[in-house]
């Protein structure tokens, strides 16, 4: 009489899991790594303050020194993926991460984490251009679907490692903070562990006769990279701009700032594979573009609204704005994975991917400072300027890489 719930049961969870045994460790690794990371995201911060003893301007300024030399990082190990087979370069990075990540455990000073901050730094981007040839290696084609589904189960893990994150936070003491550290080193080690079982994908690049940094001479290409980079501000709104605005300018409840980032956490991990199935070439991905700028530009206005009203007008203009930026979002992502994939050769994706990084990797750097100056800075009129900028960019990102593809040399080999 159990048996038919619980088949059934085993069934669901099954469509959840990848049929493909390559898939199915890539997820594996990957939740491993994610949930590590959100458990270090979450409560770093704390850690370096009031357990190293920073102050919070030189945390920012070793942040800011290991984003610049991710950048430079995310390039050329993209490029040593190509060449030197992309499941070794990404190994090497997941054990790098580990090691350089517990060093945070030795420092003791400002200059001893600025080294490390460096080091660090590059670990993230490097994981983003190594990965890339390794998901188009076990994709069966569809890239941008996998992608789509990788981004649910990431930001699922980066959910519960926050809530274990939490834990400590609620401790409050040197050792438990260190323990997040050490956790979050053993999960890149984990990962790096796990992708040893993934069958080895060819170093696409060998004996193609590649000519130099082909991604840097596509015009194509670095025009969706443009357009990708000016609308990955959207993931300042909800990780900067949004927790100071709804405490510090609006008169909505403080656990507001929790349920906006949980409602826009939900809708990735329910939806983003449905909204990824769609997309498909570059003329469907400019599509995307389009609608996600329009709902950029919708939600900001929503949720500069609130900035008057009464409480609970304020969270539901809140609530329904990062409903509709949530959902601009979902189409932002998949397309930005069309991009990334559908215009790079397949022999170079992971020096197409570099520089992909690259524009997304120098907004991230400077984001803060455009939230600061418009929306917190400016007011109403520093939403909407904000809201213009990506409803323009999404709108005009379509023609933008059809013109650059018309007028420039493609570097296609």
């Amino acid at each position: 009489m159990t048996t038919q719930p619980a088949s059934a049961s085993a069934r669901g969870v099954r469509r959840l899991i990848p049929a493909s045994p390559a898939q199915r460790i890539l997820t594996f690794a990957t939740f491993a790594n994610s949930f590590g990371g959100g458990m270090f995201t979450t409560a770093s911060a704390l850690y370096f303050t009031r357990v190293v003893g920073l102050a919070a301007g030189q945390v920012a300024v070793g942040l800011f020194g290991g984003a610049m030399a991710g950048l430079i990082a995310g390039v050329l190990v993209g490029r040593l993926a190509d060449h030197w087979g992309p499941k070794r370069v990404h190994v090497s990075v997941m054990l790098g991460g580990g090691v350089a990540i517990s060093c945070f455990t030795l420092v003791g000073s400002f200059w001893s984490f600025f080294a490390v901050a460096l080091v660090a730094g590059t670990i993230i981007p490097s994981d983003v251009a190594s990965k890339a040839p390794l998901i188009r290696g076990v994709s069966e084609g569809n890239p941008t679907v996998f992608i789509g589904y990788l981004r649910s189960v990431t930001n699922l893990a980066l959910a519960l490692g926050s809530v274990a994150a939490g834990f400590a936070i609620q401790i409050d003491s040197r050792p438990a903070y260190l323990a997040l550290v050490v956790c979050r080193a053993l999960a890149y080690v984990t990962c790096g562990l796990i992708l040893l079982r993934l069958p080895s994908v060819a170093a696409a690049a060998a004996g193609k006769g590649e000519r130099g940094w082909a991604a840097l001479r596509d015009r194509t290409y670095l025009s969706a990279t443009a357009v990708q980079a000016v609308l990955s501000l959207n993931y300042a709104v909800s990780g900067f701009l949004l927790p100071l605005w709804i405490v510090a300018h609006t008169s909505a409840p403080r656990w507001v700032v929790s349920a906006v980032l949980v409602l826009n956490m939900a809708f990735v991990v329910l939806l983003q594979v449905k909204v990824s199935r769609g997309v498909h070439d570059v003329r469907t991905a400019g599509r995307r573009m389009a609608w996600a700028g329009t709902a950029f530009a919708a939600g900001l206005v929503l949720m500069a609204s609130a900035g008057g009203p009464s409480r609970w007008v304020a969270t539901g203009l809140l609530m329904g704005g990062m409903a509709v930026f949530a959902l601009g979002e979902l189409w932002f992502a998949a397309a930005s994975t069309e991009y990334c994939f559908g215009l790079a050769p397949a022999h170079l994706q992971g020096q197409y991917a570099g520089v992909f990084g690259l524009g997304s990797g120098v907004m991230e750097a400077i984001a803060p400072a455009v939230m600061s100056l418009l929306p917190l800075g400016m007011g109403l009129p520093g939403w909407l300027l904000l809201g213009a900028l990506l409803l323009f960019v999404g709108l005009g990102s379509r023609p933008l890489v059809a013109w650059a593809g018309r007028t420039g040399t493609a570097a296609r080999i």
